[in-house]
């Protein structure tokens, strides 16, 4: 069954779903992130390039020749996933395939209509027996907070 992760009270949605990913990505894991339009996803495309300062995230769009080969990938269409492993969800509503990935993470800003729609996706899974951990990334860092080791 799917582990979900929900990463709250976030002042900056696109370093937490970077860090994320980055942590992801340095477990091993291939991460989709499902972003709400293609303006949202091209600015996650860009903040990838930075992110590690000293690194580099391998990373495209879903519907690039390399998308196969590629360890994260960013699509905003909800295409069908390459992959089952993690995904992070940007969008303010329920994931329509989250059930097929090991793990999702679900970043929760602190505006009062992202927390209200996080709410109700938090419900959905917790009335349908999902496992599920918060983390208050205002109490600590994303780099200390649970990105769990692979099963």
């Amino acid at each position: 069954m799917t582990r979900i992760d929900f990463y709250t009270h976030v002042n900056n949605t696109l370093d937490v779903a970077c860090q994320l990913t980055l942590k992801a990505y340095r477990q091993g894991l291939r991460v989709l992130i499902l972003t709400p339009g293609a303006q949202a996803s091209e600015g996650i495309d860009h903040e990838l390039w930075r992110t590690p300062a000293t690194g580099f995230v391998p990373h495209c769009m879903r519907d690039h020749p390399l998308a196969a080969q590629t360890p994260v990938l960013i699509d905003h269409a909800m295409r069908e996933p390459l992959h089952d492993e993690v995904l992070l969800n940007l969008r303010p509503e329920l994931p329509p395939f989250f059930s097929r990935f090991q793990r999702l993470l679900e970043i929760v800003d602190a505006a009062e209509g992202s927390t209200a729609d996080a709410r109700g996706r938090y419900r959905f899974y917790r009335d349908r027996g999902y496992e599920i951990h918060s983390h208050d990334v205002s109490k600590t860092s994303v780099a200390r907070a649970t990105m769990p080791a692979q099963p």
